[in-house]
């Protein structure tokens, strides 16, 4: 015959077991939730990425056609576009005009860049791109003519 204690000790025992398994299995229902959602963050993290990185790229400098020349664009000054999408010379017209001790005529940039500012055939050009970096916002020209940085 069985010891009705020991009996009893097995029931209560199983019963803490068959919950024990419950909670276990409403844990293990919880992760596989949780890890299908992480999956589905991860997918739209990877196609949010994707649209970034194509906007990035659709707003880097693409050359354009003008009168059957290829010519570089310069984007707008926007807190996504960075000074480095810029063409190389016209940062180097920003790194002038912001190492210049306050604001600056286009012909002191020029000599800044190591440009013959004495023959107009070289100054002429350089005076339209801080002119094309004041209407894109990265620069800001004083009512005299001087160029300086934006604040």
């Amino acid at each position: 015959m069985l010891d009705p204690e020991l009996l009893e000790r097995i029931t209560a025992r199983r019963a803490e077991l068959d919950e024990l398994e419950e909670q276990l299995a409403k844990q293990l229902a919880e992760v596989r939730a949780e890890r299908d959602e992480l999956a589905v963050a991860e997918r739209v993290l990877d196609r949010v990425s994707e649209q970034l990185a194509d906007e990035r790229a659709s707003a880097a400098p693409a050359p354009g056609q003008v009168g059957g020349r290829a010519v570089m664009l310069i984007p707008h000054r926007t807190p996504d576009v960075e000074e480095t999408m810029l063409p190389p010379d016209y940062q180097r017209i920003l790194a002038a005009v912001r190492q210049a001790a306050g604001p600056v005529m286009a012909r002191q940039v020029g000599e800044m860049l190591g440009v013959d500012v004495t023959v107009r055939a070289r100054l002429e050009p350089l005076r339209g791109r801080p002119v094309r970096l004041v209407d894109r916002g990265w620069l800001r020209k004083l009512p005299d003519g001087r160029f300086t940085t934006r604040l």
